[in-house]
């Protein structure tokens, strides 16, 4: 058996969600650069981005072959490559254990062992946690922002080889984006979610009082992230005034949303986090404070990662 059909570029694109996938090292990248660390350390930034886009791109196969029934279902997920035959579910699922386990071992022998064992993390609670509670409880929402809160993690500790408070504070920021960002799609495809069986939160919550709510409360949470990331020593005040800006537009389109619950306003929400996110990202960058090395010893460390073979790591 072969694992991907001939002439499969396109097919290999659709099942990894190499969208997605980049968004994925985005974030990471930008956790690595973060970190603080002048000159940048080019091989390990490109073995860290390498590393995690194998780790993501063999969970969003996984997910692909476990799923395919109900994704057959749905109107926007059915021509996916499982459910529509181009990719059998045990091609999707060898594949993507291949490609998942390969990452985490590149991970493992060319950046740390810290960063493998947050690659392994991403993999066990989406495969694990995430993709099973999708069709039991909308809290299944909470289980794969921290999914996605990890990786910005990767960034850091792939530079750093530890976990200090900048990394932690850009899982908040992904964690806290993603709740609006999946709430405004969730409620755009409704219906569609309900025909795969999937119980997100507007399945429960016809009339949309609690999406919007909740959507509103997130957003209300990015507000300080540019503000802390200033005070920190992480970056300056032109990213903490911009990251105001940009968090009270998109607090502006959550309150739409509560307010009319109507698809338009979703539609509107989705985007205003489609641009939200790589602009704040950007902000953080352009406005770094490179030489915060010292102020960043001070704050609180959290793990220390040990080079791969080495004891483990330490929890202070």
């Amino acid at each position: 058996m072969t694992l991907l059909p001939r002439n499969s570029v396109h097919t290999l694109i659709e099942l990894t969600k190499a969208r997605l996938v980049t968004l994925v090292l985005v974030t990471t990248a930008v956790g690595f650069v973060l970190a603080g660390r002048s000159p940048i350390d080019w091989p390990g930034f490109a073995w860290t981005l390498l590393g995690t886009a194998l780790a993501a791109a063999g969970v969003m196969s996984l997910n692909q072959g476990i799923e395919w029934r109900r994704d057959a279902l749905m109107q926007r997920t059915k021509l996916r490559p499982v459910p529509s035959g181009a990719v059998s579910p045990r091609q999707a699922v060898a594949f993507g254990a291949i490609v998942s386990a390969a990452g985490i071992a590149l991970l493992t022998l060319r950046v740390n062992t810290l960063t493998a064992l947050l690659g392994l993390a991403v993999v066990v609670v989406y495969v694990l946690v995430y993709t099973p509670l999708k069709t039991r409880t909308s809290l299944c929402t909470l289980a794969g922002a921290v999914c996605g809160a990890i990786p910005p993690m990767m960034g850091w500790s792939g530079a750093a080889g530890r976990l200090e408070f900048g990394a932690w504070l850009l899982a908040a920021l992904l964690f806290f984006w993603q709740i609006p960002h999946f709430l405004a799609l969730a409620w755009m495809y409704r219906e569609d979610y309900e025909r795969g069986g999937f119980r997100m939160l507007p399945s429960i919550d016809p009339g949309g009082t609690m999406t919007g709510r909740t959507a509103v409360l997130y957003c209300l949470a990015l507000l300080p992230i540019g503000v802390v990331a200033a005070l920190s020593g992480i970056s300056g005040w032109v990213a903490a005034i911009g990251s105001l800006a940009c968090g009270t537009a998109l607090l502006m389109l959550g309150v739409q949303l509560a307010r009319s619950r109507s698809d338009g306003s979703a539609r509107r929400l989705f985007l205003g986090t489609l641009a939200y996110l790589p602009l704040l990202l950007a902000l953080l960058v352009v406005d770094r404070n490179t030489g915060a090395d010292e102020s960043r010893e001070a704050a609180l460390t959290i793990v220390h990662a040990r080079p791969a073979g080495a004891a483990p790591a330490s929890v202070e």
